[in-house]
């Protein structure tokens, strides 16, 4: 129960003025303070390279969403994936201490150079992105970019590590050993065993498959998962992963599919020995269809159910049961949660968009809209 009080402490904080649960810049509030509105709006080197890029098709306000965000100290990291042309970066970052936060501005992240398109050095499409203990942010590159509608490869994925407050590269890792070519990457996650030494965890949702990455010794291994993970789902589904951090043994590792009826979780040393063999342990059967948004860095995962906008929280200290599973955040009109994070000022953020819009082509000529507030749970619930 200690991650429950943790929370509610949380929420007393943000909740101590009256305010409303789905305030706006323009409404009073104490949540306006703490909302920040993502669009297109790009913090360009100079005024003739934006011109180059709109000429050139390589920037697309209407283009851009951002899906998923981790923060560091007063920086929030924000990822828009190259879905379709024209995303001139693929990894932004936007100061938490801005006064414009109603248009919040994103520049790249660590710089231009990084997401170049005609080097594979750079970044060609960032997919997911993760914050660990130490500091580095983790940012999975599928190197397949314009994934909706007319895929093109450009260079082979890989997972390049940032420290965090200085963007210098801490390390480059190749995935060609691991991936083959129906390989689909989506979700990443980084733990650390008891030497020390960092270990990847990625979703390969395509091949039924957990990649395993040792950083230390630079070397890795797929894990396949059982046929029956897959029971009831589509040909192109989605493979969530959630760190759960233990406060005495093991880290665990849950996943499911998107589709799939039960959630699953392996011992994260297991993964680490290369010996997870007959140790994927079932969970217990889901609700209905769950996205995973996020985790606490603790015990506590969030989810919402597909095709619905509010957000729950599951203490993963108890049994994976519907009693257990409580209201945090009541969903907005038109706005899905894409990803529920920690970060500044000590606050459980959740990334929120027009996502369903944005796939069906209608968010106007001024693009996406997106949003990272703290999480809010409804005053009616108090």
């Amino acid at each position: 129960m200690r991650t429950i009080c943790f929370w509610t402490v949380i929420v007393v904080i943000v909740m101590k003025k009256p305010c409303r649960s789905r305030a706006s810049c323009d409404s009073e509030g104490c949540l306006n303070s703490f909302r920040f509105n993502l669009g297109s709006h790009v913090t360009w080197p100079s005024e003739k390279i934006k011109c180059e890029y709109k000429a050139s098709g390589r920037y697309h306000p209407s283009n851009i969403i951002h899906t998923r965000a981790q923060m560091c100290g007063d920086k929030a990291f924000v990822l828009s994936p190259r879905y379709k042309c024209g995303v001139p970066y693929t990894v932004g970052e936007v100061c938490l201490t801005t006064s414009n936060k109603c248009h919040a501005v994103t520049r790249a992240y660590p710089c231009w150079e990084m997401h170049n398109e005609c080097s594979c050095d750079a970044i060609q499409n960032a997919v997911d992105l993760y914050l660990d203990c130490k500091g580095i942010l983790w940012v999975l590159d599928t190197g397949i970019v314009n994934t909706i509608g007319n895929p093109i490869k450009k260079c082979s994925p890989k997972v390049v590590g940032f420290h965090c407050e200085t963007g210098r590269v801490m390390s480059y890792v190749q995935l060609c050993s691991l991936v083959c070519q129906t390989s689909r990457l989506q979700y990443i996650t980084a733990d650390y065993n008891a030497d020390g030494g960092a270990f990847l965890y990625i979703s390969d949702a395509a091949t039924r498959a957990l990649l395993v990455w040792d950083v230390k010794n630079e070397r890795g291994y797929r894990v396949v998962l059982p046929k029956v993970l897959m029971a009831g789902g589509a040909k192109r589904d989605v493979l969530y992963l959630a760190l759960i951090r233990s406060r005495c043994g093991s880290n665990l590792l849950y996943f499911t599919y998107l589709s799939s009826q039960r959630m699953y979780y392996v011992k994260t040393d297991h993964l680490q020995r290369h010996s997870s063999t007959g140790c994927i342990i079932d969970a217990g059967k889901k609700p209905g269809k769950m996205v995973v948004l996020g985790t606490d860095n603790g015990s506590v995962m969030f989810f919402r159910l597909h095709g619905e906008n509010d957000i729950y929280m599951w203490n993963t200290e108890l049994s994976f049961k519907p009693y257990y599973f409580i209201l945090a955040q009541r969903g907005e009109d038109c706005r899905v949660a894409t990803h529920v994070f920690p970060g500044y000022n000590k606050f459980m953020w959740v990334m929120e968009s027009n996502f369903q819009d944005f796939l069906q082509g209608n968010v106007g000529c001024l693009g996406a809209s997106t949003s990272i507030h703290p999480l809010m749970k409804p005053t009616t619930d108090f």
